[in-house]
């Protein structure tokens, strides 16, 4: 992938048989990168980059601003997030299979004895993807219609810089675990965004005309996605 450097700015260039140039500020770092059109020589996309740094610069300076999750531990009494309400964690040692239970103000950690972080941390992470799972497929149905498009499969994982990505070519979408942790209708914004590239891979106004369309407020809600904690660590809307 080829990169300018303008300054203390570095912007990775990919180009592609699109139309016009995208340019894109990626939480939580705010690395820049840009996509332009196969024939687009690198004077050009240098001299557009330069009309933007100023726009570059804000949008780096909201994510350094942007508040970050203290790093968790996974003991009791310990504040975790399940769509969008706060729950205490209470960890329980039994020398049975481990499992989680919610009640209505505790997440509930059962692990054998022994059980370091890393492992707490695991089943913790497992019954996230299972809380996912229980809703995904429902949105995925819920919006093929609407959208005119027929989603192959769809895989959740932990991604440090996106909430979520497309496959268009294999029909494929891809969700960050983290969600679990933001509002359903959040989640259901990044389907439907993710859902909507199948259609239209880059973020130009067609992509744009495609949401307005489907859901007239996504840019409200994914102001307020961008605007909840992120992740201790590093973790593009």
């Amino acid at each position: 992938m080829a990169a300018i450097q303008l300054g203390d700015i570095r912007i990775a260039i990919t180009r592609k048989a699109v139309k016009h140039v995208h340019l894109y500020v990626h939480p939580p770092l705010g690395e820049v990168s840009l996509v332009a059109p196969t024939d687009t020589r690198l004077e050009v996309i240098r001299a557009y980059v330069a009309t933007r740094l100023a726009w570059i610069r804000r949008q780096q300076e909201n994510f350094r601003s942007q508040q970050r999750e203290t790093a968790r531990r996974f003991v009791s009494r310990e504040s975790h997030q399940l769509w969008g309400r706060q729950y205490l964690l209470q960890v329980e040692y039994v020398d049975a299979k481990p499992q989680v239970r919610l009640d209505h103000k505790h997440i509930v950690l059962q692990v054998r004895p022994g059980s370091d972080a890393a492992r707490r941390t695991e089943v913790i992470h497992r019954w996230h993807k299972a809380q996912l799972h229980a809703l995904v497929p429902e949105l995925i149905r819920l919006w093929e219609p609407r959208l005119g498009v027929k989603v192959n499969g769809y895989f959740l994982q932990r991604m440090k810089t996106r909430w979520g990505s497309c496959n268009h070519r294999r029909g494929h979408i891809r969700l960050n675990t983290e969600l679990v942790k933001k509002p359903r209708d959040l989640l259901e914004y990044i389907v439907v965004h993710e859902m909507a590239h199948l259609l239209e891979p880059t973020h130009n106004e067609s992509f744009q005309i495609l949401l307005d369309e489907a859901m007239p407020h996504w840019r409200q809600v994914r102001d307020e996605l961008n605007q909840l904690p992120l992740r201790h660590e590093t973790w593009n809307y």
